[in-house]
């Protein structure tokens, strides 16, 4: 057993947890701690240990991130005890005590956060290789850890703690990562709802009392009141683009699923007021007004006499009695049930008030304003399901319908005859009389589908419905084709033709050529009067949701950047023309390439009158798992989005709002031109797509089964039809990772070239004082730096066509070495020194990491020429090995 002592150094938990995994990892295979230390290497393995070998490898990542969240929380912690609360980056002390600074009134405040709402949005896209039993174990590793943290324990109890961890590491190294079937739908919704039931339940309503203490804090005296501005939403068994998984059946299952998790989490808070409630009527005298209040709960339970002879003298806990019965008749679909969350809002609300009126609101503000703050975002849904769909289906759908209605006069979409038809049946209110047995299953499924929002939408929770994200969105034409769908399914709100659309519908501007139709797409949508009406209807503001993956699939880092940048501000103007606020939701990944910066700093970058307090996300995948893992870093990673959304809010409408460049603008679309060029250039090299396909392991992707959705739409074989996670996810395995920064070093060098040292000046300029052109610059150096021509030239070894290999690679080393000098050119130093922990970290892993990548290729052609005398064991091999590098990397795609 590990002797015990006191940790005193920060490496501390490094060194214990690699004593450990390599006890658990000898104890079972000798040979792999010498792998682990360095002595040998994973090539010169027998083909029988590779696959134990690899898996200790990803497990000591694993370890590594564990360690890697419990410092940066000790971190958090000193700097707040050493500095002040003031002093944390990303906190919302901070963020307040800059608005008390500079003048802002508490009226001011107060209107900030009435106007103030975050949506992270939860997805199931393929790119989570953890199941949920693994981060069950991650995270009892992590509470081990800070137990151990503690200076209480004697020697026995630490070595007893030190023990369990060894358990969980063994746990861990027995379990194993690789899934043997591919999870349904139904698994990802119980995997998304772990993460609600384990960290943000409990820590929503803490992140609210952060605000609240920074608020008393900075404006003493003042009642600013907190407003429930979370608002979580989730796509997991709502996004069909694609995939064939998920059913009308399906999004009702998740619905009912999302309710139950809320309710069931009502109804343990419930149970909980019950048990502490214990105010005796013969101690305290109860206001007035609560008597009739107390006895309408009472009959509204249905169990108003056992409640009243079980608790006598009570009130309180009769009162939290009664909120429990009705709970259970809601979850149950009984009598006594809530007609909406807000209903029960308001009983708590009533609690509150008595107990303020008795003396007790120390009381109300522990366990009562926690569970009102939860009701306030959780409702009776937990999340509101977002419906995704791609607009070439919606648009087949409405033509079946069309052609089944009036056969001797068929439209094909596109046509000014399409857009005619849509706009008349738009204007008139048309309804059609569908017999659904002449429907295709796919429109048979989409009109089914609708038929599930509308029921959801008459519910106890309208807000169970999120919006009708509309991908691939091309014109105005497809929005008003969902708009006409919703029509035809009963969701207008009156006959005739001026109803509105009870449904939230949503374009997704996904390419660099969608991103610049997008404005005259907004425009000429919102000259429609009936969507005018149905945004008036949804409080005048119309949300826009934005994709990083595609568009930089389509032009590269840069490019894809600055066109995300330029329409928002254009889209921005539409909105204001119309008298419309746009608010936007960013479909943003794990890897820097699809908009994965850090989130402080991503958000501060947003173009100028973006943001306005609002503002929706994607949390993918493992990207899920890393900000929620245990409930510090989930706090942490909630605090760090909703503050740079609340300080971008403020800052574009006060007096220091950053003034505009013109001639940054240029330059930036200059270099953005440059670098799509040279992005558009490599992928037009002939052979390109068999450089892909065999130099990196994108077709092997398909044998881990990661998620439910499939990795193409509409299963062609082509880079354009390919899903842009699958794409990053290849570029990274192979280590190219040339998604994040391909393009950025020929734009640099022709923009110094034409421009001279005036150029040279201007850039620095824009390093010093262009977030936007700051940020970009510090995640294509950061990428660089986990890039490797070395290993890449492995990889491109595996290309049948020897030539074309030779010739492709030597252009991506080639932008490579340029985009590399030419950035540490203008940051002044070397490759990511000014990212010391990031570099440290990667530097601790590059080693492990070029040694599996090596086992990798020779994996990949064992695998592919099908000649090895265990082609099952090698192909395990070449699964775990993909993992092992996701975890290195912190992400897949």
């Amino acid at each position: 057993m590990e002797q015990s002592k006191p940790f005193k150094f920060r490496e501390d938990e490094r060194s214990l947890l690699l004593r450990l995994l390599l006890q658990v990892a000898s104890a079972r295979e000798p040979e792999i701690a010498a792998v682990l230390n360095g002595r040998r290497s994973l090539v010169s393995l027998a083909p029988e240990q590779r696959i134990p070998a690899l898996q200790a490898s990803g497990v000591w990542f694993q370890l590594l991130t564990i360690v890697d969240e419990l410092l940066a929380m000790r971190a958090r912690r000193e700097l707040e005890q050493g500095a002040g609360a003031d002093e944390v980056p990303g906190s919302f002390a901070s963020v307040i005590a800059e608005m008390a600074a500079s003048g802002h009134s508490a009226a001011e405040a107060q209107s900030a956060l009435d106007e103030f709402c975050v949506g992270p949005t939860m997805t199931a896209h393929p790119t989570e290789a953890k199941r949920v039993t693994v981060l069950e174990i991650h995270r009892r590793i992590y509470r081990k850890l800070t137990e151990l943290d503690q200076p209480r324990w004697a020697p026995r109890e630490r070595d007893l703690l030190i023990a369990d961890l060894e358990s969980e590491i063994e746990l861990l190294w027995m379990t194993g990562e690789l899934r043997l079937e591919r999870p349904t739908v139904e698994r990802e919704i119980a995997w998304g709802l772990h993460f609600f039931r384990e960290v943000i339940f409990e820590a929503t309503p803490q992140l609210y009392g952060k605000l609240q203490s920074a608020c008393e804090r900075h404006y003493p005296g003042e009642p600013i009141r907190i407003p429930s501005f979370m608002r979580y939403a989730s796509w997991i068994g709502g996004d069909r683009d694609g995939n064939p998984n998920v059913t009308a059946a399906v999004t009702a299952h998740a619905m009912a699923e999302y309710r139950n998790t809320a309710i069931g989490w009502y109804l343990a808070q419930a149970q909980r007021l019950v048990t502490v409630l214990s105010a005796s009527s013969n101690v305290i005298d109860l206001p007035t007004g609560f008597r009739p209040v107390l006895q309408t709960a009472l009959d509204k339970s249905g169990e108003a006499q056992e409640i009243a002879a079980r608790n006598p003298d009570e009130p309180l806990r009769q009162f939290a009695s009664a909120l429990l019965a009705r709970l259970l008749a809601t979850r149950e679909g009984g009598k006594a049930a809530y007609r909406s969350a807000e209903a029960f809002r308001a009983d708590l609300n009533a609690l509150s008030s008595a107990l303020e009126a008795i003396g007790g609101r120390a009381v109300a503000r522990r366990f009562i304003q926690p569970l009102l703050w939860q009701v306030g975002s959780f409702g009776f849904r937990t999340v509101s399901l977002d419906i995704r769909q791609n607009s070439t289906v919606v648009n087949r759908v409405l033509a079946e319908l069309f052609a089944l209605t009036d056969p001797a006069d068929p439209v094909a979409s596109g046509t000014s005859q399409w857009s005619a038809r849509i706009r008349a049946a738009l204007s008139q209110g048309e309804r059609l009389q569908i017999d659904a047995s002449q429907l295709s299953p796919e429109a048979g499924e989409l009109l089914s589908t609708f038929a599930v929002i509308r029921e959801q939408i008459s519910s106890a929770d309208a807000d169970a419905v999120g919006s009708f994200v509309l991908s691939m969105t091309r014109s105005a034409d497809d929005l008003l084709a969902v708009y006409l769908l919703a029509q035809y399914c009963g969701l207008s709100t009156a006959p005739g033709g001026d109803a509105t659309i009870r449904l939230r519908i949503v374009p997704l501007f996904e390419t660099i050529a969608d991103l610049q139709a997008a404005p005259a797409i907004l425009n000429e949508l919102l000259g429609v009067s009936l969507v005018r009406r149905t945004v008036r209807d949804f409080g005048a503001r119309q949300e826009i949701m934005l994709g990083y993956s595609d568009s930089n699939k389509d032009g590269g880092f840069l490019a894809s950047n600055w066109e995300l940048a330029k329409a928002q501000k254009r889209l921005a103007a539409i909105g204001r023309k119309h008298k419309v606020r746009i608010g936007f939701f960013h479909g943003r990944g794990g890897s820097v390439s699809r908009g994965g910066a850090p989130t402080g700093r991503a958000i501060a970058a947003q173009p100028q009158g973006t943001v306005a307090g609002s503002m929706r996300v994607t949390e993918q995948g493992e990207v899920v798992s890393s900000k929620f893992a245990n409930r510090g870093t989930g706090l942490n990673q909630l605090e760090v989005l909703a503050a740079a959304v609340l300080a971008h809010g403020v800052r574009s409408t006060g007096g220091d709002k950053p003034k505009e460049t013109p001639e940054f603008d240029e330059a930036l679309e200059a270099l953005a031109g440059i670098s799509q060029a040279s992005y558009a250039g490599l992928m037009a090299e002939p052979r390109f797509l068999d450089y892909f396909n065999q130099a990196s392991p994108v077709a092997e992707l398909a044998l881990l089964k990661m998620g439910s959705r499939p990795d193409r739409r509409f299963g062609a074989s082509g880079i354009a039809d390919l899903r842009a996670i699958p794409w990053v996810f290849a570029w990274s395995q192979n280590r190219h990772l040339l998604t994040g920064w391909y393009g950025i070093g020929s734009a640099l060098s022709a923009f110094i070239t034409v421009r001279g040292e005036a150029g040279r000046e201007l850039l620095a300029r824009m390093f010093e004082h262009s977030r936007f052109f700051r940020l970009v610059v510090d995640e294509a150096e950061k990428t660089l730096y986990q890039s490797d021509m070395e290993i890449a030239r492995l990889y491109a070894d595996l290309v049948s066509d020897s030539d074309a290999a030779a010739r492709i690679h030597v252009r991506i080393a080639a932008e490579y070495e340029l985009t590399r000098r030419l950035i540490g050119d203008l940051t002044g130093g070397d490759l990511s020194a000014r990212f010391p922990m990031f570099k440290r970290r990667f530097d601790n892993l590059r080693r492990q990491m070029d040694d599996i990548h090596r086992l990798q290729v020779n994996l990949l052609r064992e695998v592919r020429a099908g000649t090895g005398a265990d082609q099952r064991r090698a192909t395990d091999a070449l699964l775990v090995s993909i993992n092992c590098i996701s975890a290195g990397l912190g992400w897949t795609g």
